[in-house]
């Protein structure tokens, strides 16, 4: 098969791939008056779309006449290579939309501490539920404070961040997800953890030597409001608890942490019914960019797991 037109090779238009599947409705339906029922187009409009088509490619491609429609030999090496293209076309559209459809690469997400005990947190279900969506992905999973979170969020090194509510930003987006109780404790070995409850719990706190979070946060908060001073500063709620276990001093920690010390009567909840604030833990991501699709993906699986819709 000899090519006098150069115009279909090394460069196929639209235009070609139109005129290729009028020619291969003409060739399946036997004849261009029985193609115009499949194509919904006129005869008159077929005709000139194969004269253009073997213009375009410098070769008789059919016969039609009194004798009937018949393909010349060159005209059935090109019906083959047709299919083989338009074939060739469809699996390509197929894989694009597969590409398309699923989730791959790297994703971050950066939690705050100790809040696996929390029974309202259900960051595991959510990780289950993502692992089942994008079974491809890479999930990174960071441990940090408020802030590292947050800034982590916004320069973009962390997809996404579940915090404790305390300061709104405008660059981030929240949805909230879950709340934690933060009680008061003592432990053996402070006059609290044996002695009788204060009277005036808030105003009591004030004279006692407490441990506290030593960055902006819901604990930091608590003591602005209540104006309690903080004797000891940590960095994390282990470190709070270790002070605690001292017998020095008292401080706020979540109440699914402290339970299993509070069960071996190692720390004991002071007037919990008063001495006592919640958090809101929320899912956070920078407004602008957008979020990727998957973390998108990962934030409608936290919605999910926590029985919310986005």
């Amino acid at each position: 098969m000899q090519i006098k037109n150069k115009a279909l090779l090394g460069q196929i238009s639209d235009l070609d791939i139109r005129l290729l599947r009028v020619f291969k409705a003409v060739v399946d339906c036997a004849s261009m008056s029985a193609a115009e029922l499949e194509l919904n187009v006129a005869v008159s409009t077929i005709s000139r779309h194969i004269k253009d088509l073997e213009t375009r490619l410098g070769m008789v491609l059919c016969r039609r006449g009194r004798s009937g429609f018949s393909l010349t030999p060159e005209g059935k090496q090109v019906y083959a290579a047709t299919l083989e293209l338009l074939d060739a076309n469809q699996a390509f559209r197929s894989q694009i939309h597969s590409i398309q459809a699923q989730l791959g690469g790297d994703l971050h997400v950066a939690m705050f501490e100790k809040i696996l005990g929390n029974t309202q947190a259900q960051v595991g279900a959510a990780v289950a539920l993502f692992h089942e969506l994008a079974p491809t992905v890479t999930l990174h999973l960071h441990v940090g404070s408020i802030t590292m979170i947050e800034q982590g969020v916004i320069d973009g090194r962390y997809h996404l961040g579940l915090v404790p509510e305390h300061r709104p930003s405008d660059t981030l987006d929240y949805d909230f997800l879950f709340t934690e109780e933060m009680r008061l404790y003592a432990a053996a070995g402070h006059p609290w953890f044996e002695g009788p409850a204060p009277a005036n719990p808030w105003h009591a706190l004030r004279q006692q030597r407490l441990a506290g979070l030593d960055y902006h946060s819901p604990n930091m908060q608590i003591t602005h409001v209540h104006r309690l001073e903080r004797s000891a500063h940590a960095s994390d709620q282990e470190a709070v608890a270790t002070l605690l276990m001292s017998g020095v001093y008292v401080g706020f920690l979540p109440a699914h942490y402290a339970q299993p010390w509070v069960a071996a009567q190692q720390l004991r909840a002071i007037v919990p019914e008063v001495l006592h604030y919640h958090c809101r833990y929320a899912c956070i991501r920078r407004k602008h960019p957008e979020p990727v699709r998957v973390a998108q993906a990962f934030r409608d699986c936290l919605l999910q797991a926590h029985g919310l819709f986005s």
